[in-house]
């Protein structure tokens, strides 16, 4: 019997994300691999899962899912984990900070770590928006760090929660990408979300996802470049 989920994946990419998700809620999925070294995320076959050609897309019974905010809130619901329930009292906060990590920050580090499309190949104009990109994110990561001092049970809690899967991957690219540019970013900085991230590295999730895309024993507290058995991580 195929398995209910198809998830177009690169490694270590945001499709990581929702690798991490479905490994914590034990569903079986197959992966299919975008090979971005050949452009395959531009293909009109990709396109037609999601017009925008960025990864990931989900694809369920229901139909394909692309944004990764959407796909996990989606799961969550299907599944009654991960989340706050939608009449919890919570599930406002839950979800303004998981739009804040999906529409801000991590809007922001594609930004940072390709600023072509947004300025031409300009190099001094890509230079001028990463830098101005680098303090911005530091102060988005400034208020999550705020956010979960106060320890709410939708972060940093014993029990994961979908936002914690979308930053952990967030502090590993911050820590490693552009190569040789990511001074703007310390770890120390923020305790609460590196021991957030610390606790996703000791489930089993990462240990699938680390399996799968070569991600290194300590991918979000002491992150390396990957080495995936297949694709491209960049």
């Amino acid at each position: 019997m195929p398995a209910p989920y198809r998830l177009h994946y690169a490694p270590d990419n945001a499709s990581l994300v929702v690798r991490l998700a479905l490994e914590e809620l034990g569903q079986p999925y197959e992966t299919a691999l975008v090979d971005r070294a050949r452009g395959a995320q531009k293909s009109p076959a990709y396109r037609a899962l999601n017009p925008s050609g960025l990864i990931p897309v989900l694809e369920t019974p229901q139909g394909a899912i692309f944004e990764t905010a959407a796909i996990l809130l989606w799961l969550a619901d299907r599944h009654g984990a991960l989340a706050p329930a939608p009449d919890a009292p919570e599930r406002g906060d839950f979800l303004k900070w998981l739009f804040f990590a999906s529409n801000t920050l991590h809007a922001g580090l594609r930004m940072l770590f390709h600023p072509a499309p947004f300025v031409g190949e300009d190099a001094a104009a890509g230079q001028a928006l990463r830098d101005n990109m680098g303090a911005a994110l530091a102060a988005h990561w400034g208020h999550l760090e705020a956010a979960a001092a106060t320890r709410p049970p939708w972060l940093g809690a014993a029990s994961p929660s979908a936002l914690d899967f979308y930053l952990a991957p967030l502090l590993r690219w911050s820590a490693l990408y552009p190569v040789g540019g990511t001074g703007w970013f310390r770890s120390a900085d923020y305790p609460h979300l590196r021991a957030m991230a610390s606790g996703i590295e000791a489930r089993p999730a990462a240990a699938a996802a680390i399996a799968a895309e070569g991600l290194g024993p300590l991918p979000f507290t002491a992150p390396r470049i990957a080495t995936p058995p297949e694709g491209s991580a960049t």
